[in-house]
């Protein structure tokens, strides 16, 4: 939680050992996507955590936009795709681009840290809440 602020993030954020979760590198790794989180509120770690209801509502969206367009059922399927894609890129987590620097994503912080620290990191889950906010 910032202080004084109504946001905060909690990030469960894994490595193999303690001597790797006490580096700087992965402490500002975490501060750094819990910000993320706090700043882009994604719906979840991985297109895997995504629930099959929401991925068909959201084709069922596209799907009815594309027919509006009377293309070929073909190119309605792709415009499908490509929506969906963008869907995922906004929504999932390791997909969004890093506010910090948006030409880089999630995964790509994570794997540069992985990459400097030689050991796997993994997001397992996150939540997001704000203060006065109903789940």
């Amino acid at each position: 939680m910032h202080p004084g602020a109504k946001l905060g993030v909690l990030l469960e954020l894994n490595c193999e050992t303690d001597f790797v979760a006490k580096t700087d590198d992965f402490v500002n790794l975490g501060n750094d996507i819990a910000m993320h989180i706090a700043a882009t509120d994604p719906l979840a770690v991985s297109s895997d955590n995504i629930s099959n209801e929401i991925i068909e509502k959201e084709k069922e969206i596209y799907t009815e936009q594309a027919k509006k367009t009377n293309k070929p059922a073909e190119i309605i399927e792709k415009m499908v795709e490509g929506r969906l894609k963008k869907f995922f890129k906004e929504n999932v987590l390791i997909e969004q681009d890093f506010v910090k620097d948006p030409n880089k994503t999630i995964k790509d912080i994570i794997t540069d840290t992985v990459g400097k620290l030689g050991e796997n990191i993994v997001i397992t889950r996150f939540k997001r809440f704000q203060l006065g906010e109903k789940n």
